[in-house]
């Protein structure tokens, strides 16, 4: 057994466990906040924008499939190479590169006409976007308290709601005044803004700094000291929570336009989805400290099947719609929030960065597919109400992954 495995937090670390937090604890913590809140920003806007785009550049809707999904192939991509690369040179720039690549590309974004273009500046966004997200709960896991790490590491992904509500609300402002791609200049200014300001005021992590450095392949060591099955139950609910998040952030609008709906309607559900999610996830630390991560996130993939077939039947009322759809925000972004947490807890120091970056592109996979499946059931003609209710799958599975991992050791057992 490696000197790391018996040491799962150096000393200095060990030393702030027992202390309120910092001035310099809780600078890191709001600055890698933020960095999240642009992510939301820029991988949540797409969804609603897609009408618009689609009547203003004729291009029609079931070929924008393909399109939400570059974003997440890049971020896929870039999530699982970023954190090997952050394990072994730090997460401080590789977070502040992230954060400039991602504007530079949400720029050209706004310039685009052709689908080719839409799906190249998406892509290469999406590389931005992927190395950031990881790199920043590793730097707040190791900047947080052991204690106070399920509440704080899983309130930070408030910012991937509250991203999502500041562009909506910006997006309802400033298309009918200048139309869809002021929405993705302002994405893009933002990060630059953020990115000058990381570059004086973002810390390297200490902890990551004194870690003893594991030799070989960083991936390797996920799946040594007894954490491979965890590893890969870890990885489930990732996949398929990300597929359903993203399935109803990119499609939900569009599909509530074909059931007669106004432009508008979407952009309110992805608004109150945003809403229920902030209220999810700044509830989901104490509610998993208090009845146990196993138990609350098993309640909420079954009670988000329970939700998706109460949506796919209420598609033709905008209140019941936009109850569901605040119920569903809730649950499925609060669940989210607590298996990012989970991840940056189970894996050590070392190993946080890539054990965080792979258990996200493995759920960028889920979230590939989301947007995907909907473009490819819209092609088959099916209904809104049908493509709606095959998301009780997916839920279903999370559920059965994390009854699993059950049995499993605590050791192994990312959801104990």
């Amino acid at each position: 057994m490696s000197s790391q495995a018996v040491i799962p937090r150096v000393s200095v670390a060990g030393v702030a466990d027992d202390r309120p937090l910092t001035r310099r604890q809780l600078w890191t913590i709001l600055l890698c906040g933020i960095v999240i809140i642009l992510d939301g920003f820029d991988t949540q806007c797409m969804g609603f924008l897609v009408p618009v785009i689609s009547e203003n550049l004729n291009i029609p809707l079931p070929a924008f499939g393909p399109v939400l999904s570059a974003a997440l192939v890049g971020l896929m991509i870039a999530a699982m190479a970023s954190g090997p690369i952050a394990d072994r040179w730090g997460r401080r720039w590789v977070v502040i590169v992230s954060v400039f690549v991602f504007a530079l590309f949400a720029l050209l974004t706004a310039r685009a006409t052709t689908v080719n273009e839409l799906l190249l500046y998406r892509f290469l966004t999406g590389l931005g976007l992927g190395g950031a997200m990881p790199n920043a709960v590793a730097l707040t896991s190791e900047y947080t308290p052991k204690r106070l790490q399920a509440i704080v590491v899983g309130a930070i992904f408030v910012g991937m709601p509250a991203g999502a509500l500041i562009a909506s609300q910006a997006a309802s402002v400033m298309i009918p005044l200048w139309g869809w791609r002021s929405v993705f200049v302002l994405g893009g200014v933002l990060p630059l803004i953020v990115a000058a300001a990381l570059i004086k005021f973002l810390p390297e992590s200490v902890e990551w700094k004194t870690a003893p450095v594991r030799r070989g392949v960083p991936v390797k060591h996920l799946f040594t000291d007894g954490r491979a099955l965890g590893t890969l139950l870890l990885w489930v609910p990732f996949f398929m929570n990300l597929l359903i998040l993203y399935f109803i952030l990119s499609w939900l609008p569009a599909l509530l336009r074909q059931s007669a709906m106004p432009v508008s309607a979407g952009v309110q559900a992805v608004a109150v989805f945003s809403v229920g999610g902030i209220i999810g996830i700044l509830s989901e630390g104490r509610v998993m400290m208090a009845i146990g991560a196993r138990t609350l996130l098993v309640i909420e993939f079954v009670g988000c099947a329970l939700l998706i077939v109460m949506l796919a039947n209420s598609a033709s009322s905008l209140t019941s719609t936009l109850v569901a759809t605040l119920a569903l925000g809730v649950l499925v972004q609060g669940a989210q929030a607590g298996i990012n947490a989970l991840a940056a807890m189970f894996y050590p120091t070392a190993v946080r960065a890539t054990g965080i970056g792979w258990a996200l592109g493995v759920g960028r996979i889920g979230s590939i597919v989301g947007p995907s499946l909907g473009g490819e059931l819209l092609s088959l003609h099916w209904t809104p109400k049908e493509i709606l209710t095959a998301g009780v799958i997916p839920a279903a599975c999370g559920a059965l992954a994390i009854l699993v991992a059950s049995v499993l050791p605590q050791r192994a057992n990312a959801f104990r």
